[in-house]
């Protein structure tokens, strides 16, 4: 267990972050140590044949699951999702017994699509078996998964910064058990509302409860970040991005850890993810035990990246 300095939520930030459905940004690092890390990792990414999901029918259309869970691979990512900062601030949401389940890069190049409004309870939304990736306990009061979200690059308006409708993690508008036809054809090439949006060739809007409801963009926060800062958020939070408008030759770059506790099942029906596309075998995958402990046993957990670097565990921050 790692000790050290604490970074946990303050009563008001919990109280802000209860209220709105998310928290931050937070410093993480500073702007030309975030340059210097992603120039170092960029080749590293590119090199996906440690990836845990590499190779075979892992790449199609915009998504590619072999760059799904780098934090397998790739120590820099696996020391990221560990970071004190980070899951000191989980672990004051979930209770000090967290993992990290997933980690995903979101690039958008210039000139590409807005993401469409979404929310996401079990995962199951895009899943080609339908089946939850994540189950909370029955007695839970609510599901999701916590997401910390990290502009890898400057996050601003024209080059597609996330935006949040706060308040939104209350209550589902989605059905996530209906099926969203996939249409890698239509990318780039919608606009709803007067916005190019899209779900990377899905069209979440298949999964609205109420054909007829849309969001109240008028209630939307741009969530404007610069380089190396995070935000901490319930992915049922009603989320999306803004277009890349194309004013600079730069991409917007962010990643995202999802945390849980670890009482939470992770892919308890599935030994595949087939989506977008794509599909890869989970025989190599393994939640990251972030902090605390596991007392329950029903999930797979590994304790090092392929490279032998062993995860730092956070001694967790008591409720």
């Amino acid at each position: 267990m790692s000790t050290g300095k604490a970074f946990t939520l303050s009563d008001e930030e919990l109280a802000q972050f209860h209220r709105n459905g998310y928290i931050g940004p937070f410093d993480l690092y500073e702007p030309e140590e975030m340059a210097a890390n992603l120039q170092a990792l960029r080749p590293k990414l590119i090199n996906t044949k440690k990836a845990v999901y590499g190779g075979g029918k892992t790449i199609s259309g915009v998504t590619n699951l072999s760059n799904y869970d780098r934090h397998l691979d790739v120590d820099f990512l696996a020391e990221h999702i560990t970071r004190p900062e980070i899951v000191d601030r989980v672990s004051s949401i979930l209770g000090p017994d967290t993992l990290c389940w997933r980690s995903e890069f979101f690039p958008k190049y210039p000139g590409d699509e807005g993401t469409d409004w979404h929310q996401a309870d079990n995962f199951s939304n895009v899943a080609d078996s339908k089946h939850p990736q994540i189950v909370w306990p029955e007695d839970a009061d609510f599901g999701g998964t916590i997401t910390v979200w990290t502009a890898f690059t400057e996050a601003s308006v024209d080059m597609g910064c996330l935006q949040f409708i706060p308040g939104s993690h209350r209550s589902m508008n989605y059905d996530e058990s209906k099926v969203m036809d996939y249409h890698p054809e239509l990318i780039n090439n919608q606009e709803k509302a007067g916005v190019r949006r899209g779900f990377f060739g899905y069209d979440y809007r298949q999964l609205q409860k109420d054909p007829d409801w849309s969001p109240d963009e008028s209630q939307a926060v741009s969530q404007v970040m610069r380089q190396g800062q995070f935000i901490i958020f319930w992915s049922t939070l009603m989320h999306a991005s803004h277009p890349h408008a194309g004013k600079t030759d730069q991409m917007r770059l962010g990643f995202a850890g999802r945390y849980l506790p670890t009482s939470v099942r992770v892919y308890p029906h599935s030994d595949a993810l087939a989506e977008f596309g794509g599909a890869a075998s989970l025989d190599k995958f393994g939640n990251v035990l972030t902090s605390g402990r596991d007392a329950f046993g029903h999930n797979k957990f590994v304790e090092a990246t392929v490279n032998g670097y062993r995860f730092p565990v956070r001694d967790g921050v008591p409720v």
